[in-house]
């Protein structure tokens, strides 16, 4: 492959001399750079906790305390993270074609968590219907044994969202490492990289 190939650029030698010549290669070796953001721990930690999000959210949705409608999206965009995630442990045969891949998924993966972020903030004021016809009813009165139960809802539901914050939170800060180091191997914001190569010529022998 020519873009993981040592190639001696030429005319760009700022000296030259019968004993010492220096020029300019390509640093073959910085596609390994990639290997630095530790992207196998990075993308199962991706995958886990989608899947620890899309468990959760379908919990709530199975016990009638979320909405079908509302959730449907969320699932999308977990379910792009876990891509995301599968393609970034995949990249570790710093394969160029897949490191491109796994850049413009983890672009993807970086608004799929901020678009689950901005759900879980939405959803942390939402109240069960149920909820709303009691406190219609008894004219918000808490007191009952269904208070007390819409009480306790409301108080999971929140700590669950809160949770659910955090956790997409970190899942942004991963995808984004990993855009960085995926965007440094294949060069999409600067030039490659050149080492500089001192070449040192043994002088001829007298006789």
């Amino acid at each position: 492959m020519e873009d993981e190939a040592a190639v001696v650029e030429e005319g760009i030698s700022p000296a030259q001399s019968p004993l010492v010549a220096v020029s300019f290669q390509r640093n073959v070796h910085r596609n390994k750079k990639y290997l630095e953001a530790e992207p196998k721990a990075l993308g199962i930690t991706q995958i886990g906790l989608s899947l620890f999000q899309i468990i959760c959210v379908g919990v709530f949705l199975s016990q009638g305390l979320s909405h079908v409608d509302a959730d449907i999206p969320f699932f999308i965009s977990s379910i792009l993270v876990i891509i995301a995630g599968s393609v970034a442990v995949a990249a570790q045969n710093l394969h160029l074609p897949t490191l491109r891949a796994c850049l413009g998924m983890q672009l993807v993966a970086s608004g799929a968590s901020l678009f689950n972020m901005i759900c879980m903030l939405v959803k942390m004021d939402h109240t069960p219907s149920f909820c709303w016809r009691y406190y219609y009813e008894h004219d918000h009165n808490t007191t009952g044994h269904w208070g007390e139960i819409c009480y306790q809802i409301e108080s999971t539901q929140s700590q669950f969202h809160a949770e659910g914050i955090v956790i997409e939170a970190a899942l942004l800060a991963i995808s984004i490492t990993l855009a960085a180091y995926s965007c440094k191997v294949i060069n999409c914001c600067s030039p490659a990289s050149k080492m500089p190569v001192i070449t040192i010529q043994a002088p001829p022998v007298q006789h």
